[in-house]
């Protein structure tokens, strides 16, 4: 059976004051079976870190470097989100494709990075609304997807997370339908072989999570804005309970 994920992607959200209630009340409210994960901004995860260890809650980054060191100001290197006891990385948001010029060769490249420190990278895929109205969903994810199996290999995929994030339903209130992200994770499936787990992302509220991971295909969320309030973080981990 695939394990089941939720991660919260706080994006450039946080204090230390809001963080600390945050993680004490999850501490608090989920199950140590549940398979979480908090992604917080690089300044936090040392707060993130401390407050979580020895707990069942995982932690990581939103974004590295695809280089392990030397002359790149203001990067942060896998191996440095290691030593945090990062878990998991982020790569390829739509944010940081959109707002920040990642291409998919970049992406692939800060993918092999997260491999070479140990970290598990959360690979994000996903499309536009002009390219879903356009007919191109699969072919933008395939592509996506085929620029870091190219890069790292198809094996290196295999104990990775993918997330398919539709770009038109990030933010936006709006959110595809359980059978349209459906339709796109069994696409992305009978692109890859073993159990990787394929997460949604985009727009997940405690409304409709239950019936988002209800579907055969879909192993959890990677959360957006939602992952910022305790209780509705919460439900949406419950929700994934098998």
């Amino acid at each position: 059976m695939r394990a089941r994920l939720v991660a919260g992607n706080w994006k450039m959200h946080g204090s230390l004051r809001v963080n600390a209630a945050l993680l004490d009340a999850l501490k608090v409210g989920l199950k140590p079976s549940d398979n979480v994960a908090v992604c917080a901004p690089f300044p936090y995860l040392a707060q993130v870190s401390t407050a979580l260890a020895g707990s069942s809650i995982a932690w990581g980054a939103q974004n590295l470097s695809e280089h392990d060191g030397g002359a790149y100001t203001g990067e942060v290197s896998g191996a440095m989100l290691k030593e945090f006891g990062c878990r998991y990385a982020i790569v390829g948001h739509s944010e940081r494709r959109a707002l920040y010029g990642e291409d998919d060769a970049r992406v692939a490249a800060k993918f092999v990075a997260a491999r070479r420190a140990g970290l598990t990278p959360i690979l994000c895929v996903g499309e536009t609304l002009e390219q879903r109205e356009r007919g191109e969903t699969e072919n933008v994810v395939e592509r996506q997807l085929d620029a870091v199996v190219a890069a790292a290999g198809a094996a290196a995929l295999a104990d990775a997370v993918l997330a398919y994030e539709p770009v038109w339903a990030i933010g936006t209130g709006r959110n595809a339908t359980p059978q349209q992200a459906q339709d796109v994770h069994a696409f992305l499936r009978g692109r890859l072989s073993g159990e990787i787990a394929i997460l949604y992302g985009g727009s997940v509220k405690p409304g409709n999570a239950k019936e988002l991971f209800a579907m055969p295909d879909i192993d959890g969320g990677l959360i957006g804005g939602a992952s910022l309030a305790a209780p509705d973080f919460i439900a949406i981990c419950a929700a994934a309970r098998r």
